[in-house]
């Protein structure tokens, strides 16, 4: 098995370097691909250095069987057929293809099988808050069908890589030692702040990320369910939020969805009020699962149920997610 990691210097990257070791992923040789930036960083892997090579139109990927790719959608759409020509399964973590007909979009929890009908051998990994509010409700439509979801996104600076973290660190030293703030990632200073716009407008006064979770939430669940989305920038470092309000065909008690969490497959039950027990990004970063809490009735809908979720978006939300597709196409046989 002879895998390839396109973006190993970005933030994903080096997330997919700590996954695959730390899921002891079966592989036998593993190729780091960068830009000219990143050519010839060494990294360590198993107890091997493994140096970056540069990402040419070439036969580097001859052998490849799994290539994960990171390094933006221009730079996926421009080396596509040059990762694909030789058979190698692309997983790409990306916007390039997302909303392709002929490209699955999967989350494992969720509809690993489209992941065996790829034309085009590419496999797309969702949005990182799409993916982990689609394995929360997941759980709720193995009971009954959601019609409707309106959610809230508070989503952490990683979100944007890893400058965008070190930009927030200096801007609160900067704030608190008084100093002019530097403002280079986001449109606005974040410390001390919330920016209520991520990726830029569309023409229905919906920003790109928040249509993202309209559109690839319905190709997921291969459902007619309606999202609507307001997604927030936040001043935490790690690990996305998100306040969800689902309305389904029939009621369902509080009691019911717990139980469903519970046994959700990458979920993990964390609700007891009594106890100030609730999922909190600053705790859980680093981790797999997705964490749900505040779980009650909507007040507002009599179909209505509302709850609170945080998961790691550099972990599951893209590098997690990516290896547990191809973790599944080894399962069943179905690379190369």
């Amino acid at each position: 098995m002879k895998v390839a990691i396109v973006g190993a210097s970005g933030a994903v990257g080096q997330e997919f370097l700590r996954v695959l070791d730390e899921r002891n992923f079966p592989l036998d040789e593993l190729v780091l691909f960068g830009s000219s930036r990143s050519a010839g960083r060494k990294y360590t892997f198993r107890g091997k250095q493994i140096e970056v090579k540069l990402l040419q139109h070439n036969d580097d990927f001859k052998g490849v069987d799994i290539a994960f790719t990171s390094a933006g959608a221009g730079i996926t759409k421009e080396f596509c057929e040059t990762i694909t020509k030789h058979g190698a399964v692309l997983i790409d973590n990306s916007s390039a293809y997302r909303m392709d007909a002929d490209v699955p979009l999967v989350v494992p929890e969720v509809n690993p099988e489209d992941a065996l009908n790829r034309p085009r051998n590419v496999i797309a990994n969702p949005n990182c808050t799409t993916i982990q509010m689609v394995v929360a409700l997941k759980a709720i439509e193995n009971l009954s069908h959601i019609k409707r979801v309106h959610v809230a996104t508070y989503q952490a600076a990683s979100g944007a890589g890893a400058a965008a973290m070190d930009e927030l660190y200096e801007q609160y030293r900067q704030v608190l030692a008084n100093e002019p703030v530097t403002v280079e990632k986001f449109a606005y200073q974040l410390a001390f702040n919330l920016i209520p716009q991520i990726d830029v407008f569309t023409d229905n006064g919906y920003t790109k990320e928040e249509m993202k979770m309209f559109n690839e939430t319905r190709k997921i669940m291969h459902s007619d369910i309606q999202v609507s989305a307001m997604c927030v920038r936040v001043p935490a470092l790690r690990s996305h939020s998100e306040s969800i309000w689902v309305e389904t065909e029939r009621p369902i008690s509080p009691e019911e969805a717990r139980e469903a969490f519970a046994k959700g497959e990458g979920l993990v039950l964390m609700d007891n009020p009594e106890k100030k027990e609730y999922p909190m990004p600053l705790f859980l970063a680093g981790k797999d699962p997705v964490y749900v809490g505040r779980i009650r009735k909507d007040l507002a809908n009599e179909n209505g149920l509302t709850f609170w979720i945080v998961g790691d978006q550099i972990k599951k939300g893209a590098a997690l997610n990516a290896v547990q597709i191809a973790e599944y196409l080894i399962k069943v046989g179905n690379v190369k």
